[in-house]
């Protein structure tokens, strides 16, 4: 059982809006904080459009858990995250990348040493956005602390950071399947995996559903991942927001060249029913996380 099309929008929407307006008031308030034109550019990366599908997981699963209160703002923090590796990953010294939701990558409206400012001082940013938001819900400091550990060591050198270094070393040469799962567990799936974790744990979840969640999370990351990797072999540049075809012109192994495209979307799909019964086992019954699983694979962009 999955939401309807139509209640799935409706809280994608939500979800987006929630978090732009979050990220807007933030913008405003560090406006003074920041050098310029390093200001400018963290609000340029910032402000951008994006699916904020991060953000949704950390609503959906602090909804569907129970969770009261307004949580928006530790979402946020999780987006926060997601563009500083945005910004540094599009560098000429790592994917070189000239559009990223569909205008200029930051380093080349600012300039790379502006870019990569911009990106460390989100860094703390996170850190302020999140502390605001746990604060806002009332969270006890422990629970503000596991959060804040597991949305920054997915950042890491165990999760985003050390995946990029895997991807790089693996640039030109042959990949097996368990590299590319190896790849991605960290470079993708581990801020996907930390969103829906953070959800549960704002909303007080217990360890065995914080659990089912974390698994939930692992697989769905695996899912988005190998999505994308199709969609960068078969989609447009003007549909994907983000240059097309960067892979093959890279030389990188991708879930869609090791499999070829057919093979892949049937790998995702498994991802999907896995993710499902990890909730299953969990005794969490929900559409809308049901259907969060499924728009990971089935999006356009």
């Amino acid at each position: 059982m999955t939401t309807s099309t139509t209640d799935l929008v409706s809280f994608l929407t939500q979800a987006r809006e929630a978090t732009n307006a979050v990220l807007g008031d933030w913008c405003d308030r560090i406006r003074d904080d920041l050098p310029e034109p390093v200001g400018e550019a963290v609000e340029y990366s910032l402000t951008a459009p994006g699916k904020r599908l991060r953000p949704a997981l950390v609503l959906g699963v602090f909804r569907e858990l129970g969770g009261h209160g307004d949580v928006s703002e530790i979402a946020a923090a999780v987006e926060v995250v997601h563009t500083y590796s945005l910004v540094h990953d599009d560098l000429p010294c790592m994917d070189d990348d000239e559009l990223r939701r569909g205008r200029l990558t930051t380093h080349r409206r600012f300039g790379v040493a502006v870019a990569v400012d911009a990106g460390v001082a989100m860094v703390p940013l996170a850190a302020r956005v999140l502390a605001a938001g746990c604060e806002r819900l009332g969270l006890a400091a422990e629970t503000m602390g596991e959060i804040g550990m597991e949305l920054f060591r997915a950042a890491g050198a165990s999760g985003m950071i050390g995946g990029q270094v895997l991807d790089l070393e693996a640039e030109g040469r042959p990949v097996s399947l368990d590299d590319l799962r190896e790849i991605h567990r960290h470079k993708t799936g581990a801020l996907i995996t930390a969103s829906a974790v953070i959800g549960a744990m704002a909303a007080g979840a217990t360890a065995a559903r914080i659990e089912s969640v974390r698994a939930y999370g692992r697989e769905i990351g695996v899912a988005f991942q190998i999505a994308d990797d199709v969609l960068d072999a078969t989609a447009t540049s003007q549909e994907l927001g983000k240059t097309a075809g960067k892979d093959a012109r890279q030389h990188k192994a991708t879930f869609a060249t090791v499999l070829g495209t057919e093979t892949a979307m049937e790998e995702a799909q498994d991802a999907v029913s896995r993710a499902m019964d990890h909730l299953g086992g969990g005794g969490i019954d929900s559409p809308l996380l049901g259907s969060l699983a499924k728009f990971v694979v089935d999006r356009r962009s």
